[in-house]
């Protein structure tokens, strides 16, 4: 394991090399890309853009994107780049429509409405559909949908990074950040490494001036995201004492292969009975309903095989069958955006689809059904990135049972990091507060690193608690401790 890991992460470092991308010169003017008559869309006082960076060598590979500039004063606020998981899931369909954009869609396909809390109050937001087969983006070539892994992402992702500052050069020497949730606990940190490692080769206009990332609801790393599910489930009364001991005790599941661990004849039947225990509940925000309109139904699935899990579970059918798409504090917003973004006039504004795919679009891809490279744990990058000095939070909504808040704890434990001592000696755990209410629980560490609790949210965290996100955004781009008082400023 130790080796595969190591083997990854060599393969990513030779892809940074300048070669890579020294032929992507294609930097066409922004104009063309400039949206207007998206339908249903309200009235606004800023400029958004869609369209297509092209990402291989002939125009055969492209990323699509969706681009909003900041509400006041887009020239002096930074950039905020926001990926989401899966894999292979979108970051236009979820992050853009459903939690922190500008416009999200509500009606079944027919309408925006303004978010009030929009991340770009408070930067220029910058969704990407990434790998090619998510969304909109694409390939000409069918075997590259073979490729894909955490590897290929990362590369298409940077050249794409690249590709655009050409397309948008006044963003080149602004501060740059990512953030993204759920599988993108992979993404962020990946690309940042590549961005990292290829700044310190990159010419003068080359360089990225990345400064930081924070992911929510991460998969971190497979054997404490694998225990802090598990414990989660018991501790909320989802599943008995009885099914918690036969998952621990027959699975093996929080020991390493390299130590010996092995599954008992009793592992699969557990395992099927730890997934039953969600059938009727959303995974993802244990505590709201689920979809029940006919339509959410039929919609598009993803492929099974992309499920991301940790090991114990991504080796039992049972966690296939799972439902995997977050369904959101309406519970039916995935239907809503499934029917917007499949209709040709929305297509057309966003100068999407240009291609004529020969699927429909879906949140989820279900044309990638292999991915090839998925390490068992992000935190070696994390400890490299805090230490290169680059600012680092993790947040987790605590409702969310499918990389729940004890898995992110384990996993943040993992790395035996400081807690950053307060005053009177007390340790760093603390609650954190949003309007004169408790919002959640924070630690800072020495190392650079916070560590933030999100009270009453779900898989989806600007969703389900917008303005505190967004408050939350506002203290990590200054670089401010949240505020530990109820009382108003």
């Amino acid at each position: 394991m130790a080796l595969a890991m190591a083997l990854v992460i060599l393969a990513a470092a030779l892809l940074i090399a300048p070669a890579a991308v020294a032929g992507a010169s294609w930097s066409p003017r922004p104009e063309a890309d400039l949206v207007t008559g998206l339908p249903g869309q309200p009235a606004i006082g800023f400029k958004h853009y869609a369209g297509y960076v092209d990402v291989g060598t002939t125009s055969d590979r492209a990323l699509f994107y969706w681009f909003f500039e900041a509400e006041k004063e887009p020239e002096k606020k930074p950039l905020l780049l926001w990926l989401n998981g899966g894999p292979g899931c979108s970051s236009v369909a979820y992050g853009a429509a459903q939690e922190l954009g500008p416009f999200l869609v509500r009606g079944y396909g027919e309408k925006l409405t303004r978010n009030p809390y929009a991340w770009n109050k408070a930067v220029n937001l910058l969704f990407l559909e990434s790998p090619v087969g998510v969304g909109f983006s694409y390939t000409n070539k069918t075997s590259d949908l073979k490729l894909l892994g955490d590897g290929v992402t990362a590369q298409d992702s940077y050249t794409f990074l690249l590709n655009w500052l050409g397309k948008f050069p006044e963003f080149k020497t602004r501060d740059f950040y990512i953030s993204g949730e759920s599988y993108a606990g992979h993404y962020v940190p990946q690309l940042a490494d590549l961005i990292y490692e290829g700044n310190k080769a990159a010419s003068r206009d080359r360089v990225i001036n990345l400064k930081g990332f924070m992911i929510g609801n991460a998969v971190l790393n497979d054997e404490t995201d694998q225990l802090g599910m598990v414990e989660y489930a018991w501790s909320h009364a989802i599943i008995s004492d009885e099914l918690h001991s036969a998952v621990t005790r027959e699975c093996d599941s929080f020991k390493e292969e390299a130590d010996g661990g092995r599954p008992g004849k009793g592992c699969s039947p557990a395992v099927r009975a730890f997934m039953g225990a969600f059938d009727d509940i959303d995974i993802y925000s244990i505590y709201t309903p689920t979809c029940l309109l006919a339509s959410a139904s039929t919609a598009p699935r993803p492929a099974s095989s992309l499920v991301a899990a940790p090991r114990l579970f991504s080796q039992h059918e049972a966690w296939h069958m799972m439902r995997r798409v977050p369904a959101g504090y309406d519970p039916c917003t995935e239907a809503y955006v499934t029917k917007y973004f499949n209709r040709r006039d929305v297509q057309r504004a966003l100068h999407a689809n240009r291609t004529g795919l020969p699927y429909p679009y879906s949140p989820c891809s279900t044309v990638i059904r292999k991915w090839n490279d998925s390490p068992p744990t992000v935190l070696p990058i994390l400890k490299k990135l805090m230490a290169a000095g680059l600012r680092i939070w993790v947040y987790s909504g605590d409702t969310d049972g499918r990389v729940p808040v004890t898995s992110t704890r384990y996993s943040i434990n993992a790395m035996k990091l400081r807690q950053r001592e307060r005053k009177q000696g007390q340790g760093g755990w603390r609650a954190w507060f949003y309007r004169q209410q408790v919002a959640g629980w924070a630690v800072e560490y020495e190392e650079g690193l916070t560590l933030v609790t999100v009270r009453g949210a779900g898989h989806q965290v600007p969703l389900f608690a917008p303005g505190t996100s967004l408050a939350m955004l506002y203290h990590f781009l200054r670089g401010q401790p949240l505020p530990n008082t109820s009382r108003p400023r």
